[in-house]
């Protein structure tokens, strides 16, 4: 038992933490693409989508119960997420000895090892954490980036989601915010499933083409898809609801 409570503490496993944390989200971020994808339906299938996923498991649990169970695993996810990239970090840099002149030398003939994508995880990962702060504020609670009675709060159980989406990305700067944090996210998403069938022992080498290949499917899917949603808007391919 006492091996099991400090196991956390290890490398091992912290890296196991980073690849269940990482499983969570990445499915939450497959799901929350797939879904989004009703946008291309029209204002009626979008706003039912949104209302429906309010009362997940009805009758069994309430208004929203469901839905803050899952917001609370997320942000855990989230939290345990940073943490044990953070402590992954600083223990590869203390044992490189990345103060040191050969030190920094090696840690440096690693990071260009590992590729860009490898490269760009600890600054991408900064950008998204900040994204997800400000798409929270901005499509979800409408805080930001709307003209004052612009977005459209639940009212008498009705969700005007569609137009709020249609709404918020007609702004150039925040749509190019969310399309170059797409791109990192896309990178992340490459290197972080990569790693993560690493770390739960799946990387034989008979399959490491065809995992590879399914990262790789997934950073893109996932990229694609959402980029493709304020370049729909802002191209006027789908506008707001009559």
């Amino acid at each position: 038992m006492t091996g099991v409570l400090t196991l956390y503490r290890t490398s091992v496993g912290k890296k196991v933490i980073m690849a269940v944390t990482g499983f969570v989200l990445v499915g939450f971020v497959v799901f929350h693409m797939y879904g989004n994808l009703k946008m291309y339906q029209g204002p009626v299938v979008f706003n039912e989508y949104a209302a429906g996923l309010r009362e997940l498991g009805h009758p069994v649990f309430g208004h929203e119960h469901l839905l803050w169970v899952a917001r609370i695993v997320l942000l855990a996810s989230v939290v345990l997420h940073i943490w044990s990239a953070a402590s992954l970090t600083m223990q590869s840099q203390k044992t490189t000895g990345a103060n040191s002149v050969g030190g920094m030398r090696r840690y440096g003939e690693k990071k260009r090892q590992t590729g860009y994508a490898a490269y760009t995880m600890r600054y991408g990962g900064l950008l998204i954490f900040l994204f997800i702060i400000y798409h929270l504020l901005h499509l979800t609670f409408g805080a930001v980036g709307y003209a004052p009675g612009e977005y459209q709060h639940p009212h008498n159980g009705e969700y005007q989601v569609y137009n709020n989406v249609v709404i918020g990305f007609q702004n150039p700067l925040i749509s190019g915010f969310y399309i170059i944090t797409m791109v990192f996210l896309g990178l992340h998403l490459f290197h972080g499933v990569w790693s993560m069938f690493q770390t739960l022992g799946l990387n034989n080498a008979k399959y490491t083409g065809l995992l590879r290949g399914l990262a790789i499917l997934i950073a893109l899917a996932v990229a694609i898809g959402n980029i493709s949603f304020p370049i729909a808007i802002m191209a006027g391919i789908v506008g707001p609801a009559v």
